[in-house]
């Protein structure tokens, strides 16, 4: 079956509308995005391929670039979609060697002996990583062995690495601060909570950062009563809210950094809770679109596996290579039920 606009900007990581503007030769899209969409599209055969293409003869392919992926495991949704973009981006090029492991998301040393263990056998690595010493020594060991190095989804600061590739997670952060104000009514008063899956990860302390910092700047009457850690896992989830709205029975809202909104969302159904607490989240992934759809999240805030993924293996794979490279990061987006994107 021919592909679709559609299928050309998901696999893009763009709107439609973005598609349409690139392959109508339209002027206000950026010259990388262009590239990509084109690229995509020829990828995809819903254009043909480019004139100077036809006839010319196979050129020697490229010394293949061995590259290793250190994600989190567990039940975290947005990583396991990441996982699977990485590796099925990575067998559309054949000059890649790409290999994925899961590594226990909450273990330092752990992640740091993984790291360690990749000396001399990769030339590009990205990982989503704690900001630990443990970690932080590992990379630099990394990258003075010559392996060039990129963070994802949650960045760390003063170690070599060559990129981030990821949202801006203290804006992700003012974003749902303000959508919960907003749905509080602006100048309400009430109690928020605070869920995280570990604030060892830089990137949920900046959500965190951000999230208090809307809410004392716009709206102060708005009280943040408890902060809870859940590490990534639904059944904690569930019992940390559980607890949470027992101790406080006029909670008006939540904000989940991190996993675990079915845990989340249950404590809230069984309470009857499901429509009166203000429910923001992150991620659009196949259990939070239900969760929009019931109304039991009021909107998500959403990073895009496939970008975070294209863009880490172009950034690795470029640099490996001593070429440059124009980042393209992924749009920070608010997710409600009347615009859930196709999955």
């Amino acid at each position: 079956m021919r592909s679709t606009l559609n299928d050309v900007a998901r696999e893009a990581g763009v709107s439609p509308a973005t598609v349409d503007r690139v392959l109508n030769n339209r002027t206000g899209v950026r010259t990388r995005t262009r590239e990509i969409v084109v690229e995509t599209a020829r990828r995809l055969g819903y254009i043909s391929p480019a004139p100077d293409d036809a006839g010319r003869q196979p050129s020697v392919p490229d010394e293949v670039v061995k590259l290793n992926f250190a994600l989190p495991a567990g039940t975290n949704t947005f990583i396991k979609m990441l996982h699977r973009e990485i590796e099925a981006q990575a067998l559309l090029r054949p000059n890649l060697d790409v290999h994925v492991e899961a590594i226990e998301g909450f273990d330092p040393d752990g992640l740091a002996r993984a790291l360690l263990d990749l000396r001399g056998k990769t030339q590009g690595v990205g990982v989503i990583a704690l900001d630990h010493p443990t970690v932080r020594e590992a990379i630099r060991s990394l990258a003075a062995d010559g392996v060039k190095v990129v963070t994802i989804a949650s960045d760390i600061l003063h170690v070599p690495r060559v990129a981030y590739v990821g949202i801006d997670n203290r804006a992700a952060g003012r974003l749902a601060g303000y959508l919960v104000g907003r749905f509080m009514r602006g100048d309400a008063s009430g109690k928020a909570a605070v869920f995280a899956g570990s604030r060892s990860y830089r990137g949920h302390e900046e959500r965190e950062m951000g999230f208090r910092h809307i809410l004392s700047e716009a709206f102060p009457r708005i009280e943040v009563v408890e902060l809870r850690e859940m590490l990534d896992d639904r059944e904690k989830a569930y019992s940390e809210a559980s607890a949470l709205l027992d101790r406080h029975p006029d909670l008006a809202a939540i904000y989940n950094i991190g996993a675990g909104n079915p845990g989340i969302a249950r404590a809230l159904k069984e309470r009857g809770r499901e429509h009166s607490v203000v429910f923001v989240g992150h991620e659009a992934t196949e259990g939070t679109r239900q969760l929009l759809l019931d109304g039991t999240l009021d909107a998500v805030i959403d990073q895009n596996p496939r970008v975070e993924a294209r863009e880490a293996l172009n950034i690795l794979s470029q640099s490996v290579r001593g070429l440059p490279f124009d980042p393209h990061p992924p749009r920070l987006a608010a997710i409600f039920r009347e615009n859930i994107p196709e999955a």
